[in-house]
């Protein structure tokens, strides 16, 4: 099947598109600048890269006329304050150019509408979708509330509230009720949607099992990561206060908090949940979909799909493509060395650790691996099961070893140790370049202050080590 992506590079159509090719399907990836958009080497065979700005009408001429479904996944809300305005003149080009193509389902994702006074945000999903009925396709609407999921933007400023802040005095809207759903059981929808004709030309609202108000998400959310907070809730604080509010104490911008902070007033609740028993869909309790976006290793949706079936065909896709370290929040230490030898370096690597040592300054790895017992952690007595190769699953003094693939020059190790946060260290060939990064996710304002605390340890062992690593034999 072909199928038109649209939005490939935002956050859903990044995670559906591995998902569309594990299927079997050949996607069409719609973007402004093919130059930024760079999809996994194990993808490009399965997939087309065109250039379509639906603002713009001179280039939807670059979409093939042979499409099975495509995927609306396009929003504008946190560029432009007229983003109702953008997104009407993108929805109307779109659905005039689909017209005269071949498609025969179009998939929209868009926000749960069933308040009388909706935000600007939540009328311009709400047009959006009106202007969609009026193609020649079938449509068929998927309503969403919070989104639960690493990298989201309800989701990452959730998490930077709670993180940042042991008290919150807050706006009253942390009272509304919405229903999240996680990323996951997203994807899965907008999959199982895909030419099954039991949805066709109707809407329907996504959510989870547990109807929450805002303030229930965060202090759940704090029950999970361990953190106490106290919340309450003031009717002074304006919107323009709550924006404030959220811009500074988080990391969106500011017109992402005046949107967010204008829906946040109204209601997200699914008025039933028909479409779940249609494409046999349980989805997730809100505490599930938090450990899931907090499991040891960031890890798209994707990989645990590949991980229950693989089908033929599509065999050269690469895991260790989406296997990626967060991003958002976190301190990293990246340092980089041009390598000599590849093989040498390669098999300095898979030797490090154990009764090998970590190649520079082992004194101060002991002593970490020393505190570490004292705190109850495993330190550094696991050493390593074999002095020469390493297997996922792997332990490596007092990390875990998640991936491992020689020929990629690829080594990530997930820290075990105790620590307040969660910490990774990566080594990876590429363009005769080792980068090496060590990467923290804080947990809490204790978190942070070890970072700090052992920042200037960082200059002396990881710059040492990587020198060590790409230090030629004959050099």
């Amino acid at each position: 099947m072909r199928i038109l992506l649209t939005g490939a590079t935002g956050y859903i159509g990044k995670r559906i598109l591995p998902v569309l090719i594990q299927k079997g399907h050949h996607v069409i990836c719609c973007v402004r600048d093919p130059k930024q958009f760079n999809p996994p080497k194990s993808l490009r065979s399965f997939i087309s890269v065109i250039k379509v700005d639906f603002l713009e009408e001179d280039t939807l001429s670059n979409i093939p006329q042979d499409i099975d479904v495509a995927y609306y996944l396009i929003h504008s809300m946190s560029s432009s304050s007229e983003y109702d305005r953008l997104e009407a003149i993108t929805a109307t080009n779109f659905t005039s150019y689909l017209n005269n193509t071949s498609v025969k389902q179009v998939i929209y994702l868009s926000g749960i509408i069933n308040e009388d006074n909706l935000s600007k945000h939540l009328e311009s999903r709400k047009n959006v979708e009106n202007i969609l009925n009026n193609g020649q396709f079938s449509l068929t609407t998927l309503r969403a509330g919070i989104i639960v999921g690493s990298g989201s933007a309800s989701f990452e400023i959730i998490r930077d509230l709670v993180e940042k802040l042991p008290i919150m005095i807050t706006p009253k809207w942390l009272n509304t009720k919405c229903q999240p759903i996680g990323i996951r059981d997203v994807i899965t929808f907008l999959e199982k949607a895909l030419l099954n004709e039991k949805v066709f030309n109707q809407n329907f609202d996504i959510g989870g099992p547990d109807i929450l108000s805002y303030k229930e998400m965060l202090l759940q959310f704090a029950k999970a990561r361990g953190l106490k907070r106290w919340i309450y809730t003031v009717p002074i604080m304006t919107p323009r206060l709550s924006s404030y509010w959220l811009y500074f104490v988080t990391s969106t911008s500011y017109k992402l908090a005046v949107s967010l902070v204008q829906s946040m007033k109204v209601e997200v609740v699914c008025r039933n949940d028909k479409i779940n028993h249609i494409l046999n869909i349980k989805p997730e309790k809100y505490s599930k979909t938090i450990e899931r976006a907090f499991s040891k290793i960031e890890s798209n949706e994707i990989v645990s799909s590949w991980k229950d079936s693989r089908i033929s065909g599509v065999k050269e896709i690469n895991i260790s493509d989406f296997i990626d370290v967060p991003n958002y929040g976190c301190f990293k230490d990246v340092r980089e060395r041009e390598v000599i030898s590849h093989d040498d370096v390669v098999k300095k690597i898979w030797r490090i650790g154990g009764d090998n040592g970590w190649y520079y300054a082992n004194i101060l790895w002991r002593l970490r691996g020393f505190m570490d017992k004292i705190f109850g952690g495993v330190g550094l007595r696991r050493g390593r099961t074999n002095p020469t190769t390493l297997e996922v699953g792997d332990a490596l003094d007092f990390w875990r070893v998640l991936y491992a693939n020689k020929e990629e020059g690829k080594l990530l190790l997930f820290a075990e140790m105790k620590v307040p946060g969660e910490a990774w260290l990566e080594f990876k060939i590429k363009d005769n370049q080792l980068i090496q990064t060590a990467t923290f996710r804080p947990h809490g304002l204790l978190g942070r202050l070890y970072w700090y605390s052992v920042l200037p340890f960082h200059g002396i062992v990881f710059k040492g080590m990587i020198n060590a690593i790409t230090k030629h034999k004959d050099s």
